[in-house]
């Protein structure tokens, strides 16, 4: 079984289900159970439940079988938890984020940004030529923004993300 007290792990999940999913993974009876058990045992509204499985099937990480009642023709659908392909889902989660951080790099070193002394705004040149420097929100000049800082705290992140397993 995972950890589910790994920041990481649990940082994933709920951004993938949110916090009512992660709750319910974690309260989730053990074995094959219907939506509805798991949300008796889990006090989550099955509407909630039913979400969280379909998405956790999707990224690989709950099973699904269906029986069929012989008797009614009614199907019910069964669930497993099954968080052993969580590895390669945080590797490609991993990989989205790093694509996502260098092309913000990129975009950042391309551009030259004003801000609102306020903090109303920030935005680059042709966006502050727009509006004349002017902030839209508070009328205030717009003043050049520095964004070294920005970027510098961008690469130092890339460059944990590489020295990662």
């Amino acid at each position: 079984m995972i950890d589910l007290n790994d920041p990481v792990i649990r940082g994933y999940l709920v951004r993938l289900v949110g916090e009512e999913g992660l709750q319910m993974i974690e309260n989730m009876p053990e074995g094959e159970v219907t939506d509805e058990q798991i949300a008796e045992a889990t006090g989550i509204l099955l509407n909630i439940v039913r979400r969280t499985l379909f998405i956790l099937n999707e990224n690989k990480l709950a099973i699904c079988r269906r029986e069929r009642d012989s008797s009614s023709g009614w199907l019910t659908y069964l669930w497993t938890l099954d968080m052993t392909d969580i590895g390669p889902q945080l590797l490609k989660e991993k990989k989205r984020l790093v694509k996502n951080l260098r092309t913000r790099v990129k975009f950042e070193e391309d551009n030259v940004f004003y801000g609102c002394p306020e903090g109303c705004i920030r935005m680059n040149f042709n966006e502050a030529t727009e509006c004349e420097f002017l902030c839209p929100y508070c009328g205030e000049d717009m003043m050049y923004a520095d964004n070294a800082g920005f970027i510098e705290k961008i690469e130092k992140r890339l460059a944990f993300l590489d020295n990662e397993k």
